[in-house]
């Protein structure tokens, strides 16, 4: 009885998780640039699905929904862009891990609001750092193209990678805190239920 139902509660939650990443992968398909940002700088929402996985259950459940969209979305997109796919797996993970954390420490609102403005920092000041050093000289390779010299690159980074990161994280926090609130009951209440029914 007690490994059905423990068996029956696992299976939930990765049921959840595929489905999860699944609408993850579409999300990331729908996206939109920012006024006064380079148009290849493209907002998508598909940290949300990830960040309710990491806050539902573990940071690595969220890890697991990260991974799966760019799975997917690497095999739907034919590796036309393998940089992009790290980058915003790398980028996916620097948000989701520490906002879920936090959350899990405390389990509070207030927790779940630090760890997001905790999020939104380090995801911005890592992804700059990261761009400088690896990704943007990837995408100079990848592309075939000489790479940039230092100057370039930091006007770069200040000007749109820094700003665009910070002001996605913004907006992902403002649309997942509500969306949350609303749904964490219903999703706790069944993985309760199939784990007390043992």
């Amino acid at each position: 009885m007690v490994n059905r139902y423990g068996q029956s509660s696992k299976l939930f939650k990765l049921i959840l998780i595929a489905l999860l990443g699944s609408i993850s992968m579409v999300l990331m398909l729908i996206n939109f640039p920012l006024p006064m940002l380079p148009p290849y700088l493209k907002v998508d929402f598909s940290e949300i699905p990830a960040l309710i996985a990491a806050v539902l259950f573990t940071p690595l459940a969220g890890i697991a929904v990260e991974l799966l969209k760019n799975f997917l979305f690497f095999i739907y997109t034919g590796a036309s862009d393998p940089v992009g796919v790290m980058a915003n797996v790398t980028a996916g993970i620097l948000f989701i891990v520490p906002a879920a954390v936090i959350y899990h420490k405390f389990k509070t609102t207030k927790s779940l609001m630090l760890g997001l403005i905790t999020s939104i920092v380090i995801t911005a000041v890592s992804m700059s750092i990261l761009n400088y050093l690896l990704i943007l000289p990837a995408y100079s390779w990848f592309m075939g193209m000489e790479e940039m010299s230092a100057k370039v690159k930091w006007a770069t980074i200040t000007a749109a990678i820094l700003p665009f990161n910070a002001l996605k994280g913004v907006i992902i926090a403002v649309l997942f805190t509500p969306l949350y609130i609303k749904i964490k009951p219903w999703v706790e209440q069944r993985v309760t239920r199939s784990s007390s029914a043992a």
